[in-house]
């Protein structure tokens, strides 16, 4: 343990809390990164997602999910077919009439990626 005057305490304190908080940020910062890739992982392999059966894009939604950084934050999404993401997820109109049934297969893996996020985010926290 390093002796210091009652002087130095105000700057030993204030560093020590600067390295604790560096180690909480790049912590979080890790967790996110883990729970964005495993989200998209869980896409890729999931059985729910939906796969088209014939011609040439046969299980082009299903390869193209990935996480990508913007700014602070990862987005889990769709990179070869994005625009179909809500209309499998939430169902849509027929042009013949009717509804197609919904594929509700991102909602599960997103409350997955929540749960795995907070307990890692606890994990960091507690300094476990």
């Amino acid at each position: 343990m390093k002796k210091i005057s009652i002087e130095q305490i105000e700057n030993e304190i204030a560093q020590q809390l600067k390295r604790y908080t560096k180690n909480i940020e790049e912590g979080l910062e890790k967790e996110k990164q883990k729970a964005a890739r495993a989200g998209a992982k869980e896409l890729r392999e999931s059985p729910l997602t939906p796969v088209r059966k014939y011609g040439a894009r046969k299980g082009q939604y299903k390869r193209g999910w990935t996480s990508t950084k913007r700014g602070t934050a990862y987005i889990i999404r769709n990179k070869t077919d994005w625009q179909l993401t809500h209309l499998l997820e939430k169902g849509h109109a027929l042009r013949q009439g009717g509804r197609a049934k919904p594929y509700v297969h991102i909602k599960p893996v997103e409350e997955k990626v929540i749960k795995a996020y907070y307990d890692g985010t606890v994990k960091v926290i507690k300094g476990s």
